[in-house]
């Protein structure tokens, strides 16, 4: 009983860190101090400390033996790795999922993709579009894919929200040309140009953090 609470605990508690540090309320590099968090759920370390093992899979939190955890941060070079991977491997995911997308998810990414292009606020363009690229990726049925990608997603989270708010509107523009073309290939099952809109969406993203080498510091 006393596991299966714990284990409760330690779900709840990293859902609730996750959705914090997705949302930019800790900053890469940030410290999260076990105590702190257990104070704040009024929970037991155990459960704290099954949660920062959650959020290590996760991609979110790093965790330094005798220091505790801290959000997870990375350098330019790391940055350019990682989405030189998801230029890669996300097309091949898209790939997959593509035969298996219902009518009622393509409906659901044509309106993501035109509510999108109505917004003005960051955070809830971040939101939309992490729903939007993760729902393209619903009808993928994969062992390792599907997680990795999860993965990276939240990896590169906080440099996502930086990109956003740098573009000007003719990037914006790009952006949500792209999010529709993506959304036509779909419905046409169209593998091989849907790939290619993909690859090509998250290149322009790493070419633009690679010209403001700043905001790694």
């Amino acid at each position: 009983m006393t596991t299966s609470r714990n284990g409760v605990a330690s779900e709840r508690i990293a859902s609730a860190l996750r959705d914090s540090i997705l949302r930019g309320e800790h900053p890469p590099g940030t410290r999260i101090l076990q105590e702190d968090v257990a104070a704040d759920f009024g929970a037991s370390r155990l459960p704290v400390r099954e949660a920062f093992r959650i959020l290590e899979a996760d991609g979110l939190i790093t965790l330094v033996a005798n220091t505790g955890a801290w959000v997870s941060r990375l350098s330019l070079a790391e940055c350019e790795e990682i989405y030189q991977l998801r230029e890669r491997i996300e097309p091949l995911l898209l790939g997959y999922s593509i035969q298996n997308l219902t009518a009622s998810q393509l409906d659901r990414l044509d309106e993501l993709a035109a509510t999108m292009q109505t917004l003005r606020d960051p955070e809830e363009f971040l939101r939309l579009d992490r729903e939007f690229h993760l729902l393209s990726y619903a009808g993928a049925h994969t062992a390792i894919l599907g997680d990795t990608v999860r993965r990276l997603w939240n990896t590169t989270q906080h440099y996502r929200r930086a990109y956003t708010r740098l573009l000007d509107p003719d990037g914006n523009r790009i952006v949500h040309d792209e999010h529709h073309m993506l959304v036509q290939a779909l419905r046409l099952r169209d593998a091989d140009d849907g790939e290619r809109i993909l690859l090509g969406h998250i290149r322009r993203t790493r070419l633009e953090l690679a010209r403001h080498p700043a905001l790694f510091d």
